[in-house]
C-alpha cells in the first residue's frame, strides 16, 4: 500500500482536475536513475503497468511525447516510421525540461509547458488504470489510460523493446 502523503498541486494534476478526470495518488521515494522500476518496486505495482513519459524530438528539433511501459524502450526507428517522420531522438534533459516544464524524472503527459504531439504503445491503452508521473518525482497517479486519447489526442503506437 503507498504511504498516503499530501502532495502539493502540480500543472498535471491542475489539468486533470480541470477536464474532471479522476485519479489516485501513490508517492514514494524517488531514487535517482531509478525509473519506473524502483517506482513500481516501491509501490508493488505491476513494472508493465507503470508507464513513463518520454520528451523526444523529431529531425527539425521539435518535441513529442512518447508514453512507454516502465519496462520497456523505445524503438525510436519504429516510432518516426510510425509517427510519419524522418528521426526520432531522445532530447537532453535540460531540452526536455524546457518544452515540458517539469524535472526529469517528474515529467507528466499533462500539463505542460508547450503542447506537443503524443504517442503512446498501443498495449498501455488496453490497461484498466496505468500509473504516470503526476508532475514531481516520486509521485505517481492512476489514471484511466483512455484519459491520453480523450485529452490529449494521442495516437498509438508499436514501438516497444524489451529492456
Amino acid at each position: 500500500m503507498s504511504k498516503v502523503r499530501h502532495v502539493s498541486e502540480t500543472p498535471a494534476t491542475q489539468f486533470l482536475k480541470q477536464h474532471k478526470v479522476a485519479y489516485t495518488e501513490h508517492t514514494y521515494d524517488y531514487v535517482d536513475h531509478g525509473g519506473a522500476g524502483e517506482a513500481a518496486r516501491q509501490l508493488g505495482l505491476d513494472p508493465h503497468a507503470v508507464v513513463k513519459t518520454l520528451i523526444m524530438e523529431d529531425e527539425s528539433a521539435r518535441p513529442l511525447i512518447i508514453v512507454m511501459h516502465g519496462d520497456r524502450e523505445v524503438s525510436t526507428k519504429n516510432l518516426a516510421r510510425q509517427a510519419g517522420l524522418k528521426k526520432v531522438e531522445p532530447c537532453k534533459p535540460e531540452v526536455a525540461q524546457r518544452h515540458s516544464g517539469y524535472q526529469v524524472g517528474g515529467t507528466s503527459p499533462f500539463g505542460t509547458r508547450k503542447k506537443m504531439p503524443v504517442w503512446v504503445e498501443a498495449e498501455v491503452l488496453d490497461y484498466p488504470v496505468v500509473y504516470i508521473n503526476g508532475g514531481r518525482r516520486g509521485y505517481l497517479i492512476g489514471i484511466d489510460p483512455k484519459a491520453l486519447v480523450g485529452l490529449l489526442g494521442a495516437k498509438g503506437v508499436s514501438v516497444a523493446l524489451e529492456q
